[in-house]
């Protein structure tokens, strides 16, 4: 099916007051408007439901997201950790266009505001890509959202182990939890090349526990990395970040 859109691309969002603007021009919507849209829609957790919906508190935003799926949870803590991401926003707004005489909307699952410009995510496991109906909708949405010069990704189940290994360290995100001068020692020291083990023996003066803590919000907030694609160790190597 063809799924060129040749009718404009109209946009609806709640903003952040929570009133409605709707039927607005698609290319021309400033983006301090999305940036401060609340999600398009809510939901209610209820007995027997198939899906899994929650609130995740995110260090990038300094407040809580709202996810509807395990794997929408998964992508939002990649963009958390991501550094280059500085603005996170679920369900921004609503899409609507007209295609074969047919009205089409759709909800995107996230718009990351990055250092390399906007990027609209959906959020669908891998089997549901090629159903053509999920096919239809994110082609259309693909070559709307692609319009404006943004980027547009689908993101499906990531490596076991990156995931895994970002859940874990999501755990130390909160800087306030962390002492300040325990961070700037750490900050002070050249942890790159460095394993993850010798890293946490660091400053003797101080409890083991409270190092290790601090060691890993450094490698959360992105001041050190490390190879997440195997299960996290004392063997890890850091890596002074780029």
């Amino acid at each position: 099916m063809d799924t060129a859109v040749a009718a404009p691309v109209r946009l609806s969002v709640r903003r952040g007051d929570e009133a409605v603007a709707e039927d607005l021009e698609w290319s021309s919507v400033p983006l301090g408007l999305l940036r401060e849209a609340r999600p398009w829609r809510t939901f209610r957790w209820h007995k027997g439901q198939q899906h899994y919906s929650g609130t995740y508190w995110s260090a990038t935003v300094g407040d809580h997201v709202i996810y509807e799926s395990r794997l929408e949870l998964g992508r939002l803590l990649f963009a958390d950790f991501a550094p280059e991401v500085r603005h996170i926003v679920a369900q921004p707004f609503l899409l609507k266009t007209d295609i074969d005489g047919k009205v089409r909307k759709h909800i995107p699952d996230y718009l990351l505001l990055t250092d390399d410009g906007p990027v609209v995510v959906d959020v669908k496991p891998r089997h549901r890509l090629e159903k053509p109906e999920v096919a239809f909708t994110f082609a259309w949405t693909r070559e709307a959202v692609t319009s404006r010069g943004w980027r547009y990704e689908v993101w499906s189940e990531p490596d076991s182990h990156v995931l895994e290994n970002i859940r874990f360290l999501a755990g130390y995100r909160r800087a306030w939890l962390f002492e300040p001068d325990l961070v700037a020692a750490l900050r002070a020291t050249e942890l790159g090349g460095m394993s993850l083990g010798d890293a946490f023996r660091l400053l003797p003066e101080c409890p083991r526990p409270l190092v290790k803590s601090a060691v890993l919000h450094l490698l959360w907030s992105g001041h050190v990395t490390t190879a997440l694609d195997r299960p996290l160790s004392a063997r890890h190597v850091l890596r002074r970040a780029a």
